[in-house]
């Protein structure tokens, strides 16, 4: 009679079988984690919690590699990326990691207000930091860009022909 070790016991059989040595075998092209679109969900909300998570995932994206997740970023495109001395930069690029890993994805379209929404959270926390005028300033600055990236922001579908 042949013994059928279970899926969770079969690694540690076979680190018993090896002297305990643990052996395991990885394909040679591993598979992105099936909860790739979890993750990518929970870096992507207008809460300062899913800020900074992407915050710290960015810092350390050697750990998140088999993911497969596209960081680049031109920042605020055309706009200026720190306007009036306002640190726009990392908002910046925090929209550019969710447009283009849902436009890979395929799911740009309905994601894209939230994107925008968690854009405008990200500035406003940055404006937050100032008082009076330069608020006010700040928030108006913040408003403009949020506003742009409602009306020029595409989805693939909409962008022209190349």
């Amino acid at each position: 009679m042949r013994r059928r070790f279970s899926p969770v016991l079969a690694p540690a059989v076979a680190a018993a079988a090896l002297g305990g040595v643990m052996v395991l075998a990885t394909p040679a092209a591993a598979a992105v984690p099936a909860d790739k679109p979890l993750v990518l969900s929970s870096w992507t909300q207008t809460s300062s919690t899913s800020y900074n998570a992407w915050l710290a995932a960015r810092a350390n994206q050697t750990r998140w590699a088999a993911y497969n997740f596209d960081w680049s970023t031109d920042y605020c495109s055309k706009s200026p990326d720190n306007p009036f001395g306002f640190p726009f930069q990392t908002a910046c690029a925090r929209h550019d990691f969710g447009y283009r890993n849902y436009k890979a994805a395929g799911t740009f379209t309905a994601n894209k207000p939230r994107l925008d929404d968690a854009f405008y959270a990200d500035l406003k926390r940055v404006c937050a930091q100032y008082t009076g005028a330069k608020k006010t300033s700040c928030d108006a600055t913040a408003w403009t860009y949020y506003q742009a990236v409602r009306a020029l922001g595409v989805s693939p579908e909409d962008a022209p022909a190349a």
